[in-house]
């Protein structure tokens, strides 16, 4: 999704039990509905908030560039397992 460069930054306040407020142009834009997930990462000192779908999406392309094309991962995962079981 693309995001609004109008509502990119603003300055936000934690309240004195750490709920920070997302204002609520900011959760449409990223598609972020109430009661939605999002993943909170560290990065470089920076607190960096994702939408969980968003996140998992990033994690699959990620994997999916060390996977052959075509591979069977959880096939070749059951084969290994039966044959490591008929070993024993």
């Amino acid at each position: 999704m693309k995001t609004n460069m109008a509502i990119s930054q603003v300055n936000l306040t934690i309240a004195s039990n750490g709920r920070l407020v997302i204002p609520a142009n900011m959760r449409a834009a990223i598609g972020l509905r109430d009661g939605g997930e999002i993943v909170a990462r560290l990065v470089d000192g920076a607190v960096v908030l994702q939408p969980l779908d968003a996140a998992i999406r990033q994690a699959q392309a990620m994997v999916a560039r060390y996977v052959p094309t075509g591979s069977g991962l959880v096939d070749e995962l059951i084969a290994d397992r039966r044959a490591a079981a008929n070993r024993e």
